[in-house]
């Protein structure tokens, strides 16, 4: 069957239908809009035929590639009102996140002339798929995926979570031919980026998908989502040396194991999503990246824009936006309040220096500023102002430093209040543990050295504390993220900035205001909130 065949056969529809298993032909359209010659879907049908007619019995990878996604989108937008397995219904900006995919992907379709998915070239035709789709035998060597090294531990801080490499500042490459088929969406923390993410596991029904993210906890977190959000059966382990499959597998992994492991990993994955995409910057991660020229690369973050080595860099394209303050005027998060707390640490003559090697973004030194704010009669102070302010209410407080971290929640526990520190050097069980008491209640205030600022997530934390002042945007947004979960009987997370009321945006320390260019500071007040 070629684009001169005006209207394929209802017959070869249906076995082109079972095979790839996706629509071609939605309820309301005709034969001409659905399936006019050279269209997309018209290619994807002819193609699917072929390889049928061939003998095979699974979609090539070559087709998972060009086709799988485009089609899945194309699908689960059609719907009234799109949604997952578990039938959640996807929220607006989610939503603009797959359509923004989809208008990405056609837009390069239409530049090749072609109608591929993902830029990858001129897409196949059904001849050249055949030659792929006929099965065979498969590689069957099941290789130590991670070369016998252990898993790493939990960074010891935040800004040491370099997990991979020493992240040198690159020159720019002349080439990167596959940076078509790489994007990227912002949505603010609280806006349901895991959500969006499963929005492309329902999209791909053949194509397999490998999520990556910069946590061994955050694999977890991510499993169990899938779990409970219909797509338990499609969980697979890593399909390494040529291993395959067509029924949409989904594997979760960290960026440790993607490097250790590049070069080996199979084919049949046609998607893999970058969990926080600023974190897949590194020297390593990024060549890795760069390198694999088969699937479609999607990248989401909270903090896009904030990042000095910034997420176009490796993710060009991007699909969608909704910021912090956009969410909180939808009312997608919980609205923000601010109270300062002055006079606030004497931070001017502190030294900075780059979050990461290689990096322009900068923060103080926190040996320094340890040293100065590590002081009994001001961790005393500080833990009888929580007491007095927000006693009883649940909170996140950022300290300097692990000792510091662990010498304030001292404080509040001798105050009567029911504190734990963590950081990079809490033991694993034990820091499940601490998390779960505080999800539960049995802890209200968590005293951390910038290891809560990002992968760990509580609905009831409702106070964000900036003990340690931060010259980093990116940094601050990311521990105000804790706090903008909506949960029953939270109206509003509180941000505690150490500051003179008075303090302007071109102060070094970064506060609510500056981060969302707010002109005036009214104590307690909302700063940023649903719009009536």
């Amino acid at each position: 069957m070629g684009d001169s065949t005006p209207f394929p056969e209802p017959a070869a529809i249906a076995r082109a239908e079972l095979f790839t298993r996706e629509q071609f032909v939605y309820e309301g359209e005709t034969l001409e809009d659905a399936l006019a010659p050279g269209s997309a879907r018209r290619r994807a049908l002819d193609a699917a035929v072929a390889e049928i007619d061939a003998g095979a019995d699974k979609p090539s990878i070559e087709w998972r590639r060009h086709y799988s996604l485009l089609l899945g989108l194309e699908r689960l937008l059609s719907e009234e009102e799109p949604h997952l397995a578990d039938r959640t219904v996807l929220s607006a900006h989610q939503v603009d996140a797959l359509s923004g995919t989809l208008t990405a992907l056609l837009a390069e379709a239409q530049r090749n002339g072609n109608g591929s998915s993902n830029g990858a070239g001129p897409a196949p035709a059904p001849q050249e798929l055949v030659a792929a789709a006929i099965p065979g035998e498969e590689d069957s060597d099941e290789d130590d995926l991670d070369d016998g090294e252990p898993e790493d531990e939990e960074p010891q801080d935040w800004q040491d979570d370099e997990e991979l490499d020493e992240d040198v500042e690159l020159d720019e490459a002349p080439e990167d031919p596959n940076a078509d088929r790489r994007f990227w969406f912002e949505h603010a923390t609280g806006a349901g980026k895991t959500v969006a993410a499963l929005g492309f596991v329902e999209a791909s029904r053949t194509g397999g998908i490998l999520i990556l993210t910069h946590r061994r906890n955050l694999v977890d977190q991510f499993n169990g989502e899938l779990r409970d959000r219909g797509y338990r059966d499609r969980i697979s382990a890593p399909l390494m040396n040529g291993r395959d499959s067509a029924n949409g597998p989904v594997t979760v992994e960290t960026y440790q194991w993607f490097v250790r492991n590049a070069g080996k990993i199979s084919d049949a994955y046609t998607i893999v999503i970058c969990d926080e995409a600023h974190t897949a910057l590194g020297e390593k991660t990024s060549a890795a990246i760069r390198a694999w020229s088969g699937p479609i690369f999607i990248g989401m973050t909270a903090t896009g824009a904030l990042i000095a080595r910034h997420v176009t860099d490796l993710f060009p394209t991007q699909t969608s936006r909704f910021d912090l303050a956009q969410a909180a005027r939808r009312g997608v998060i919980a609205p923000l309040r601010c109270i300062r707390i002055p006079p606030g640490p004497g931070v001017r003559t502190i030294a900075k220096v780059p979050l990461r090697r290689g990096e322009v973004d900068t923060e103080f030194d926190q040996e320094m500023l340890a040293e100065l704010l590590d002081q009994t009669p001001f961790n005393m102070a500080i833990a009888d102002l929580y007491k007095t302010r927000f006693n009883n209410v649940p909170g996140v407080v950022y300290a300097a430093g692990v000792r510091h971290a662990y010498n304030v929640s001292q404080a509040f526990r001798d105050m009567g209040m029911k504190a734990k520190a963590v950081s990079g050097e809490t033991p694993k069980r034990q820091l499940a543990r601490i998390l779960a008491d505080y999800e539960s209640g049995k802890i209200d205030v968590l005293v951390n050295a910038m290891l809560l600022a990002e992968g760990w997530n509580s609905p009831r934390a409702t106070i964000c504390m900036h003990l340690a002042p931060t010259a980093s945007k990116r940094v601050y947004q990311q521990r105000v993220g804790r706090v903008t979960r909506r949960h029953p009987g939270k109206e509003a997370g509180i941000v505690v900035d150490f500051v003179h009321p008075a303090t302007k945006h071109d102060d070094p320390v970064v506060t609510l205001h500056s981060l969302l260019d707010r002109d005036v500071y009214r104590g307690g007040a909302i700063v940023v909130g649903p719009v009536r």
